[in-house]
């Protein structure tokens, strides 16, 4: 599980860093500035999970279940949030209508919000550290 958690986590870093790029330089014409940072917010909230998955798979304070479902809240979590928000802030550039779908972003940031809460859980539980 911890090298699938990793593989993800790293992909996710990538397509941040494509898509912030893709922000920057090919899309800052074609939308308002407005949109552009909306795009923007769901590239930085997508790599701060990537980031969240890389501890979740390499570390070992968190239990195996625990990790599974951190794991897929974040995925699901970014498919909702980042997603709809990249549809959202480019709808004008593409035939679907965005807005459609725009309630699942508020879902996916609340899977988000409950895989912190789920990783706080863990660390709560873990046995007092007298180092």
């Amino acid at each position: 599980m911890n090298k699938k958690i990793l593989i993800a986590a790293t992909i996710l870093g990538i397509i941040s860093v494509v898509l912030g790029a893709f922000a920057a330089h090919g899309l800052k014409e074609l939308i308002s500035l407005e949109f552009l940072r909306t795009f923007e917010t769901g590239v930085r909230y997508q790599m701060y999970h990537a980031i969240l998955l890389l501890f979740v798979g390499s570390t070992s304070l968190i239990s195996l279940k625990s990790k599974k479902v951190i794991f897929y809240l974040v995925l699901l979590g970014l498919l909702f949030f980042s997603g709809s928000i990249y549809g959202l802030a480019t709808n004008n550039l593409t035939s679907f209508d965005f807005k459609v779908i725009g309630f699942i972003t508020p879902i996916g940031g609340l899977f988000l919000i409950l895989s912190w809460i789920l990783l706080l859980i863990n660390f709560l539980k873990l046995k007092t550290d007298n180092s």
